[in-house]
């Protein structure tokens, strides 16, 4: 192990506070740190280095060092909501879900505001593929805690999973209204409109997919896409305003997309993301189709 004691502690306080689960690393470097450095060197971060390594040990499977954290852990708090929670996550990783499920909502009554508890519940009840269940103890959790921005995205990606679009969306209603300005916020509410369908849906998505590009400084390429394919569908409306507006709409985005494209030297940069030619090859062909010339 080439890191000096204050450089492993540095580090996996580092990743704790960003909430980072770099489990395989941070085995090694905390089983490293806790069984070899003597505890009259630590203060009292120790106990959240022990809770650190215990999380990462149940992620990779290592239930000897999760025990061994467990028993320092349990020495010092042997009553605490927060241990007894932390047992019944190794008794979720052991598959265990009946008894970590009893235990959750044995916590759960005994105190309705633990909402790490309740958090815990619902990622069970994800586990096992319960997700009515989950959606059901989300949308009680939302009742007692309406401003927590992750819980309302996790109950839109149930929604979505079960084809609950109209639910999806309104979590995302919700979402826009807390910060108006998350330009992912608009993006995400866009794509569920879209995927919707309908007149009224394509329009609304294309509304939000233009202030997500705005909001991100014409940056959130997925939000172009979807303003260049809401654009180009509303091109046939009726309305002769709406379908001239919808083709000049179309046309900026997709020149913005090959813009992107020609200033970031795509010819010559690795692709990441596997969507990246899709964006490019869908704005070469609507812009050919809107009759507009385009060297990109």
């Amino acid at each position: 192990m080439e890191m000096s004691y204050d450089e492993a502690i540095k580090q996996l306080r580092e990743w704790r506070n960003a909430s980072m689960r770099k489990s395989t690393e941070i085995v090694e470097i905390g089983e490293y740190l806790l069984k070899k450095s003597s505890m009259s060197l630590f203060n009292d971060e120790v106990w959240l280095i022990f809770e650190q390594v215990y999380v990462a040990a149940l992620d990779i499977s290592r239930f000897d060092l999760a025990d061994f954290c467990m028993k320092k852990l349990k020495g010092n708090f042997p009553d605490s909501v927060r241990i007894i929670k932390l047992e019944a996550m190794q008794l979720e990783a052991c598959g265990e879900y009946d008894e970590a499920l009893k235990i959750y909502n044995e916590l759960i009554e005994r105190d309705p505001t633990n909402a790490g508890v309740r958090k815990r519940k619902v990622a069970l009840l994800k586990s096992k593929g319960d997700n009515t269940g989950a959606i059901k103890e989300l949308c009680s959790y939302l009742h007692d805690f309406m401003v927590d921005h992750e819980a309302w995205y996790e109950l839109s990606e149930l929604y979505i999973k079960e084809m609950d679009y109209a639910k999806a969306a309104f979590c995302f209603e919700e979402l826009i209204l807390c910060n108006t300005f998350n330009h992912l916020y608009h993006q995400r509410y866009a794509e569920i409109r879209y995927t919707m369908g309908g007149q009224e849906n394509i329009e609304i998505a294309r509304k939000h997919f233009s202030q997500a590009v705005k909001l991100s400084s014409n940056t959130n390429m997925r939000a172009l896409n979807g303003l260049l394919y809401t654009s180009y569908t509303m091109t046939s409306a009726k309305s002769s305003s709406k379908s001239g507006n919808s083709r000049s709409h179309a046309t900026w985005a997709a020149k913005m997309i090959l813009k992107k494209y020609e200033d970031a030297d795509v010819k010559c940069m690795t692709v990441r993301r596997k969507e990246t030619p899709e964006f490019l090859a869908s704005a070469t062909l609507m812009l050919k189709h809107l009759g507009t010339e385009s060297n990109p």
